[in-house]
């Protein structure tokens, strides 16, 4: 095996295991943007059952801040806008 021969072998053994290496990454959920820094992403974005929870807690939050900021708010309503997050 001559120089040039090895040196294909070596950059082909480099090339292959940088593909297995972000095929990996990618299956992980890990991306990596133009500087080579990693995210991971994970699974959450693939999930819908998890997004329609994240969805349902959003309401929740929204439900009690305005009971948290509204000033008129009488103890009756307080009370039903309570229950109704206990339902859910």
């Amino acid at each position: 095996m001559g120089w040039p021969a090895a040196i294909v072998v070596i950059v082909s053994i480099i090339v292959i295991g940088k593909l297995m290496s972000s095929r990996y990454r990618a299956q992980a959920g890990i991306i990596e943007d133009e500087r080579g820094n990693q995210t991971y992403v994970g699974q959450a974005s693939r999930d819908p059952e998890a997004q329609r929870e994240i969805e349902d807690l959003r309401e929740r939050i929204k439900v009690l801040e305005r009971i948290a900021t509204d000033k008129n708010s009488e103890a009756e309503r307080l009370a039903s806008q309570i229950e109704d997050l206990r339902k859910d």
